[in-house]
């Protein structure tokens, strides 16, 4: 859970660094707001297309070997990005680091769903999805300070270095349960008996399922559930708001509420800590729910519903007129984005065991359809000096996810293949 924690901070930090650069760097390179919305969402397309293949080698190759190549490949790529002169090189890079973090959610999913039972999932996926939160609140004021100090350059070649770091760490780390130094057969039974899949690596305990099928008939599979388009239509929503704070948020208060960057470098961090508490506190609301007999739809789906109704209240920003009250509307909205943020808990205990990997590659392909439209969107929906229109677009995509997983979803089960 910790390596996974450290993970997703550094897995998103490369995703956001772009927004903390943005105000210099557009104004540097005479990006307007249309340009813009094509440079922050160049890396979801890439991200969202091999979301598939991605899930397919998570099913393929061990989670050890694929995260490591996976964060050294991306992170050497936001390293070039320091670089980067032009629109063109700009918009290459980002899609570059869009398709080489695409493995990563899946691998997250794989790795919980091996090494956790049932009754502690949701705990375990809040605590490593926190990592998104959390890294940006605590680092957002670091990385606007050195770039004040150094130029938007050293906003690049730090994160990625960080990153290639950590994907040698992880490799030397990383084992599956019945390899990892320190773990007994009485883990390793709890573990199973509570519904973690211990063995999905062993090739032996996956060969009869995997001739079950054919690639093309397993992705039809997932593609014809009801219930799973339930959770791919939530987690666009879901993602909707949380891709307005990775892109948008801070030239939002730096150009249209009139910040200075380095005070609202600060200010941006506080709706990141809400997000982090959100997220905390639903995986052990949920669990704890599990635990007390409530089933595992109202216990997963409860606080994902209710944190997209809180991130509705995004559009109270376009009636505040203070910049304290901006803030106190947009903290709100992402600690219910947080809340929301458990979603990872539903793949897990729907996906069929030996689709995972490809269940997961679906739910986040189509979750980060949001990455590429939003911030295109908000560009578009951008008049002028008036904001309101993509604030009120973001509290309306969250009342969509929230009817998605209310109407669609249904009975919580893990399905047959």
């Amino acid at each position: 859970m910790a390596l996974m924690f450290v993970t997703v901070v550094i897995n998103y930090l490369d995703r956001s660094n772009l927004s903390i650069a943005a105000p210099e760097l557009f104004r540097e390179l005479d990006i307007d707001s249309v340009r813009a919305g094509f440079v922050f969402s160049a890396f979801g397309w890439t991200y969202a297309l091999m979301q598939i293949p991605g899930g397919w080698l998570v099913d393929r190759v061990a989670p050890r070997v694929l995260y490591a190549a996976a964060l050294i490949l991306w992170s050497l790529a936001t390293v070039m990005l320091g670089f980067a002169g032009s629109f063109v090189a700009l918009v290459a890079l980002r899609l570059v680091v869009g398709a080489l973090e695409a493995p990563a959610y899946p691998i997250n999913n794989r790795v919980v769903t091996t090494w956790f039972p049932t009754r502690e999932r949701a705990t375990a996926i809040g605590f490593y999805t926190s990592g998104q939160f959390v890294g940006l609140a605590f680092l957002t004021p670091v990385l606007a300070w050195l770039q004040a100090r150094l130029g938007w350059h050293a906003v690049f070649v730090s994160t990625g270095l960080i990153g290639v770091a950590w994907g040698l760490a992880w490799f030397a780390i990383y084992r599956e349960p019945r390899a990892f130094r320190g773990v007994n057969q009485a883990e390793i039974e709890v573990i199973s008996k509570g519904g973690g899949l211990v063995d999905i690596g062993n090739a032996s305990s996956r060969s009869p399922e995997k001739r079950t099928g054919s690639t093309w008939s397993d992705l039809a599979l997932v593609l014809g559930r009801r219930k799973l388009w339930g959770v791919y239509i939530g987690q666009f929503a879901v993602n909707s708001t949380l891709w307005f704070f990775l892109t948008w948020f801070p030239t939002y208060l730096v150009k249209y509420r009139g910040l200075d960057f380095a005070t609202s470098g600060f200010l941006a961090s506080l709706p990141f800590l809400a997000a982090f508490v959100g997220v905390v506190s639903s995986g052990v609301l949920s669990d704890w729910l599990f635990r007390k007999g409530a089933s595992q739809g109202l216990a997963r789906k409860l606080p994902i519903i209710v944190g997209l109704l809180i991130s509705a209240s995004i559009v109270g920003a376009n009636y505040a007129s203070s910049i304290e009250g901006v803030i106190a509307f947009m903290t709100i909205a992402f600690f219910g984005n947080g809340f929301a943020s458990i979603t990872w808990s539903l793949v897990s205990g729907l996906a069929p065991a030996r689709l995972l990997g490809l269940t997961g590659g679906v739910f986040n392909l189509i979750g980060n359809l949001a990455a590429v439209s939003t911030p295109i969107v908000i560009g578009y929906l951008v008049d002028g000096a008036d904001f309101s229109r993509a604030i009120t677009y973001i509290a309306a995509m969250a009342l969509l996810g929230s009817l998605s997983y209310i109407l669609l979803v249904g009975k919580v089960e893990r399905m047959q293949a």
